[in-house]
């Protein structure tokens, strides 16, 4: 089978068409750089504006990809049967009540997208809001070729609805306004938003988001209903291009939340008081560098999640709502090191958090009368949890999930005064699922400095752990994102086939506190590359894998984390699926025109000002340290429309990879020419992406019969 894929095509070759650069005395030529369009930002928004000579090669990668991987294709329709079969198709979320309604999501057989709907508060009387199928064909009979809501928001009086779409994967979103008395759209449409919207309390006034030229979320506005779009009000801007903005609602309804952030190291929060929409925001803290806080409120105070004097691993403080002010905070909760406190819920009596101790999440609630707390309890070894705030400020229910790697999702409401818990829903994997037949571990790996790297495991019972079997290896590590050891139904058609399933929590991420993501960002960024490449050593050691039998994957800042231990350790690893790389991070933040790279200099640093950072960034950039040398199989994909990380990146990277290259690695790149970061956004078009990489990293594997 290896033979009959590596051999089945010629790969394209890419031109080569020299640029030269110089930084801080060291000059580097890029012989791939002309895949970057001139005018990618219109491309963004027209993709059929793509120079020819681009879409040409970007194309012939997609042919190449599609040749080679041929003979996976009844593998690959077995597989997306084998996940559809996991859904249940007409599957719906549990109704979350507000007032005199309760909305929820549901899905139809076959449907690709969600519908929205709500009912009355006692479930009769269903009604359908927003049918995502039937806008995704709305001006035609056929289903656009992308179609994404990103928010579906009704207002406080129930008599409207205000959502924002994506049309290409460019994250370019549309608001509309519908009248849910006729189901009708107004006439009014805001273009250019960032997708998040917040209604007021008069029901007539809408804030949103709104992008600027460079794709940077800066400027917040205000919209009247019944107004044009055009004359609509800015309400707050942030001229500082490191930071972007984003808007949401406590869960009292009381304020409107402006927030300015940098990166996961620095924010900033302004309130508008949402049952007097036009009055100016006010601020609660001044912005200081490395100090990091977000906002609940509760009665005649503000309840702050904060990170100020030290306290690495978050506290939380009170302040007076009329002057809330560094000088007013008073502690409710202090600082525990190593118990990271990632999020605050404020009801009418209580308040909720959601912590991570030793790499595990958790669940506290606290009586405010008394100041009485008590923690949710869990059995198993491994697991996730998720808060569901609601609608609801003044209950004692709290709505919450939890799944493991074994076991599916599941979703609670508890009581916070009687501590009781009522399961409402239970995810079903149609097509079965025996819990029983499966083992989730979580072992730690010595990482080079002595660091223990925690890493969760899936497999059957009846996997032979001899160092036989397979093994594919998940791995992220970036902006202090932890993965959590959740259920994933798509794994199963891995670990049925005897694959050992492993996630490595790499420093990078927050999932061992807030010093665990320090530890791996800016010039100690290698301590992510070093973790992943740990965890595979000791997978080895420990007789789960062999060398040279891991498939390692990864997207994103993930997918920068393949490209280095690709770079780094080629010898590990069998395979190596990279979805949406950052491979080309060098260039990337040495171009201050891009999207997203001044917010990203807090992340990586800013090798335009800094030197030194520029060699560390330098050192490691995959893209840059691609040499003539063995490599895995690899499978690298993207999207034409993607802002976050560019197309070029992973093009220029495959074109350089199989340029240098001393084996016959099969190198291939499929790039969705109508898609964005995320892919494909219908849900079974979904699973045909997850489909073709669980074929390749079967097939490298030696699995694919």
């Amino acid at each position: 089978m290896d033979q009959v894929l590596a051999k089945t095509a010629s790969p394209p070759v890419a031109q080569k068409r020299p640029v030269a650069s110089e930084r801080h005395g060291e000059r580097r030529v890029d012989d791939y750089a002309w895949l970057r369009a001139e005018n990618w930002q219109e491309v963004m928004r027209d993709p059929d504006s793509l120079p020819a000579d681009i879409r040409g090669y970007l194309e012939a990668e997609n042919a190449h990809t599609a040749s080679v991987l041929a003979p996976l294709d009844a593998l690959r329709a077995r597989l997306f049967a084998e996940m559809k079969g996991r859904i249940k198709e007409d599957d719906s979320t549990v109704p979350a009540r507000d007032g005199a309604y309760s909305y929820f999501t549901r899905h139809e057989t076959d449907g690709q997208h969600p519908v929205f709907c709500r009912s009355r508060a006692d479930g009769t009387g269903e009604e359908v809001l927003l049918d995502g199928n039937v806008e995704a064909r709305r001006g035609g009979s056929e289903t656009r070729p992308y179609f994404r809501v990103a928010s579906c928001e009704h207002s406080p009086d129930h008599r409207r609805l205000a959502y924002t779409v994506d049309f290409n994967g460019s994250e370019y979103h549309t608001v509309h306004l519908r009248d849910l008395a006729t189901g009708e759209d107004r006439d009014e449409r805001i273009t250019n938003a960032q997708g998040d919207i917040v209604w007021a309390n008069d029901s007539r006034t809408l804030f949103y988001t709104a992008l600027d030229e460079h794709h940077r979320p800066c400027r917040v506005y205000r919209h009247v209903l019944g107004e044009d779009p055009a004359n609509d009000v800015l309400v707050h801007e942030d001229p500082d291009p490191a930071f972007y903005l984003s808007i949401s609602q406590t869960e009292s309804r009381r304020f409107v939340l402006i927030e300015a952030y940098g990166h996961s190291t620095t924010s900033e929060v302004r309130c508008i008081d949402a049952d007097a929409p036009a009055s100016a925001p006010f601020l609660i803290a001044a912005r200081e560098t490395g100090h990091l806080y977000d906002v609940s409120h509760q009665g005649d105070r503000f309840i702050i999640r904060t990170n100020a004097d030290g306290a690495e691993d978050f506290k939380i403080v009170e302040a007076p709502v009329a002057s809330p002010g560094r000088a007013n905070w008073r502690e409710l909760v202090p600082h525990e090191a190593g118990r990271l406190i990632r999020f605050v819920y404020a009801f009418r009596n209580h308040l909720v958090r959601l912590e991570r101790e030793n790499g595990l999440p958790r669940i506290v609630v606290t009586r405010m009368a008394d100041g009485a707390e008590h923690a949710i309890e869990f059995d198993e070894e491994a697991y996730n949890l998720g808060i569901e705030p609601g609608y609801e400020f003044d209950t004692t229910n709290l709505r919450f999930t939890y799944s493991s790697m074994t076991t599916p999702e599941r979703t609670y409401d508890y009581d916070m005064e009687l501590r009781t818990r009522v399961m409402r829903k239970e995810q079903i994997v149609p097509s079965g699922h025996d819990p029983s037949a499966y083992v989730t571990r979580r072992i730690f790996a010595p990482a080079h400095d002595g660091k223990r790297v925690p890493v969760s495991l899936l497999y059957r019972k009846d996997t032979k752990l001899d160092g036989a079997a397979p093994l594919l290896l998940y791995g992220y590590g970036s902006y202090g994102i932890a993965i959590p050891a959740a259920f994933g139904a798509n794994r199963l058609s891995l670990v049925d086939r005897g694959f050992v399933f492993a996630i490595a929590h790499i420093r990078g991420g927050t999932d061992l506190g807030y010093g665990w993501y320090l530890d791996g960002k800016l010039a100690k960024k290698t301590n992510t590359f070093r973790d992943f490449i740990a965890a595979a050593e000791h997978l080895i050691a420990e007789g789960f894998t062999k060398k040279g039998a891991i498939v390692a994957q990864g997207g994103s800042a993930g997918g920068m984390l393949m490209g280095a231990v690709a770079n780094m350790r080629p010898d590990l690893f069998r395979g190596i699926v990279a979805e949406v790389p950052f491979v080309d991070v060098l260039n990337t933040m040495c171009d201050a025109t891009l999207p997203l790279t001044p917010p990203e200099w807090a992340e990586w640093g800013n090798p335009i000002e800094d030197a030194e950072l520029y060699r560390v960034i330098a050192a490691y950039s995959p893209y840059d340290n691609v040499r003539a040398q063995p490599y895995p199989d690899i499978l690298a994909t993207c999207g034409l429309t993607d802002p976050r990380v560019t197309y070029w990146e992973p093009a220029k990277w495959v074109a350089k990879l199989r340029a240098l290259k001393t084996n016959d690695a099969v190198v291939m790149l499929r790039t969705n020419m109508g898609a964005g970061h995320a892919g494909a956004a219908g849900r079974f078009d979904k699973l045909e992406e997850i489909a073709l990489v669980y074929a390749f990293a079967l097939w490298v594997a030696g699995k694919a019969g």
